[in-house]
């Protein structure tokens, strides 16, 4: 028998599944193309450090995003109602659907910065957003799949 309060669970599952996948990918963004290959900041409309202030800025909120979800994860194993392949296509949806809105609103709309400064930054966009794509593709089939079906895979 099903206690009722599990009824929440499928969504407490996917949405600490997408509160650590962008915290994740906030995570990957920052420390690889930001710290590690200096191809740009948060913001590089101004100096370098207030470029190095913005990226602290999104660094922290990668890490909230990062934290919340796996104390969301946690209360679900404590629970013992963790649902693994949902929890996973949560992640891939929030990874691929903060990818995305980096890609597009970020990037080309509100021109914080682009991905690499290049003459020709047209292959950087497109690996860029149809990789964010195939995660949310992936994610959203997961979670369809995951979405009818009361048990949970500990």
């Amino acid at each position: 028998m099903i206690d009722k309060n599990q009824i929440h669970y499928p969504a407490r599952n996917l949405w600490s599944g997408f509160l650590f996948g962008v915290g994740f990918v906030a995570f990957f963004d920052e420390t690889v193309f930001h710290q590690l290959l200096h191809w740009h900041h948060f913001y590089d409309k101004s100096t370098t450090n207030a470029g190095l202030v913005s990226d602290g800025f999104f660094h922290a909120f990668s890490w909230f995003a990062t934290v919340g979800g796996l104390f969301l994860f946690a209360d679900l194993r404590r629970r013992n109602a963790l649902w693994l392949k949902r929890w996973f296509g949560g992640l891939l949806l929030g990874a691929g659907l903060f990818q995305l809105y980096d890609g597009i609103i970020q990037h080309k709309l509100m021109r914080l910065h682009q991905i690499r400064y290049v003459e020709n930054v047209l292959l950087y966009d497109l690996i860029w957003n149809i990789s964010a794509v195939l995660l949310i593709t992936i994610g959203a089939f997961i979670v369809i799949r995951t979405r009818k079906g009361d048990s949970y895979e500990h």
